[in-house]
């Protein structure tokens, strides 16, 4: 395939996808590409919609690249959109959710002995959701479960990678702040990477996966 119709190609994939998609996936569609012909695509890719002045571009998220509207245009897409906008999470979500973000992998007692109240509602929304999931259990006694964020966690929030969550400082406020700015910490534009495929770390002290 030569570059020009490869390129076209990705193109075609990047507005038929609705989750980010990754180098492994497009080698899969397409065949043989490498890793830096699909890195100088995106580029060119994203140099045209720059200079042609487009309404959209190229953003990186979970490990992977997609297609948004550039931030300009929100207003009338909010309008467009209306009820079919995601609902913000509720400020006991939220908090629940940044300490597992924060030091996952987490038993469920360590993320009440935190919060200081009984968290079981709040995981099952948040597993429920999507965003979170169970990770292992711990080799302590009893053996809990371990919660982790998920890849749609990414997606959600727009993160390529756990490494773009803002500074723990930036959350704070957390308990006595207001909600939404603490999902709008977590919305903060992520800097830019190479898209890439590889699999998330997560932190495995003292954790055992599941059987």
């Amino acid at each position: 395939m030569i570059p020009d119709e490869r390129r076209r190609v990705i193109e075609a994939l990047l507005f038929s996808s609705d989750v980010p998609l990754t180098f492994t996936r497009v080698k899969e569609l397409i065949g043989e590409i490498s890793v830096e012909d699909f890195a100088a695509d995106v580029e060119q890719l994203e140099q045209f919609y720059q200079e042609s002045e487009r309404a959209f571009g190229i953003s990186r998220a979970a490990g992977g690249i997609q297609l948004n509207s550039r931030p300009e245009y929100s207003p009338w897409i909010r309008r467009l959109l209306k009820d079919r906008l995601r609902t913000r999470l509720s400020r006991s979500s939220l908090e629940t959710l940044a300490i597992i973000a924060y030091r996952q992998p987490i038993a469920r007692a360590e993320i009440e002995r935190i919060r200081g109240v009984d968290s079981e509602g709040v995981l099952g929304t948040l597993m429920e959701r999507g965003l979170v999931t169970v990770g292992g259990r711990a080799t302590t006694v009893g053996r809990p479960l371990l919660y982790v964020t998920t890849q749609d966690f990414l997606r959600h929030f727009g993160l390529n990678s756990l490494d773009d969550l803002p500074k723990l400082r930036e959350l704070q406020g957390l308990v006595e702040g207001d909600p939404q700015q603490v999902q709008m910490a977590f919305e903060s534009e992520a800097p830019e990477h190479q898209a890439d495929s590889s699999p998330i770390e997560m932190p495995q002290t003292q954790t055992e996966e599941l059987s």
